[in-house]
């Protein structure tokens, strides 16, 4: 008697430890590794630059320098011609960077008839260096620079040139304005131009100082 009591004790204690281990086994189941891993989210890709806008044609690339970039605008082989004349390729090639306002072929042909063949002499050269010179601002000013500095100046921003007389900028509704030395406002038409050694900002008058 008292030995099947024992045998009947012994193996209800096999039963009891046999059904515990399922049991733990499920428990540890339930937390699989991928639930113990941290959920971080992917890094969001930077937005890309905008490209260039389109000058004179031509593609406009930001890597490279205003000179490579001016020589390629069917719009502006004028001032090109007159840079080469006065000397100021290497300068506008060099690191800078400058604030270029470029005028076009058509703001040349506004001027009075033979301005521009008299300042294309050898002889004029150093007067060709004024008015070229009056057009770059050191620094690189874009629009938005631009504009905080005219927001600062409660209307209007002194813009000092190369040459050392000012230009003046404001706002406008549809852009920027530039006036020269001589009371002549220029529209800025293409702003933003984007160069290796700074920016250019196409406009549609010639500044005189």
């Amino acid at each position: 008697m008292n030995k099947n009591l024992i045998a009947i004790a012994l193996l209800a204690a096999v039963a009891a430890s046999c059904s515990a281990k399922p049991a733990a086994d499920t428990a540890a189941a339930e937390v699989t590794p991928a639930e113990a891993m941290p959920v971080t989210s992917a890094p969001a890709e930077a937005a890309a630059p905008a490209a260039n806008p389109m000058v004179g044609g031509a593609e406009m690339l930001a890597s490279r320098d205003i000179i490579d970039n001016a020589v390629n605008s069917a719009d502006h082989t004028t001032l090109v011609a007159a840079v080469k004349a006065a000397g100021l390729v290497d300068t506008l090639k060099g690191a800078g960077p400058f604030t270029v306002f470029a005028p076009t072929n058509a703001a040349f042909d506004a001027l009075p008839a033979g301005t521009v063949d008299k300042l294309l002499k050898p002889d004029m050269k150093a007067d060709l260096t004024k008015v070229l010179t009056y057009h770059v601002v050191p620094g690189k000013l874009d629009a938005a620079a631009i504009t905080d500095l005219i927001a600062a100046g409660n209307g209007s921003a002194t813009l000092n040139t190369v040459q050392g007389e000012a230009l003046t900028a404001r706002a406008v509704a549809d852009g920027i304005t530039v006036t020269d030395a001589k009371g002549n406002v220029a529209n800025v038409t293409t702003a933003d131009v984007y160069q290796s050694n700074g920016v250019i900002h196409v406009v549609d008058k010639v500044l005189m100082p």
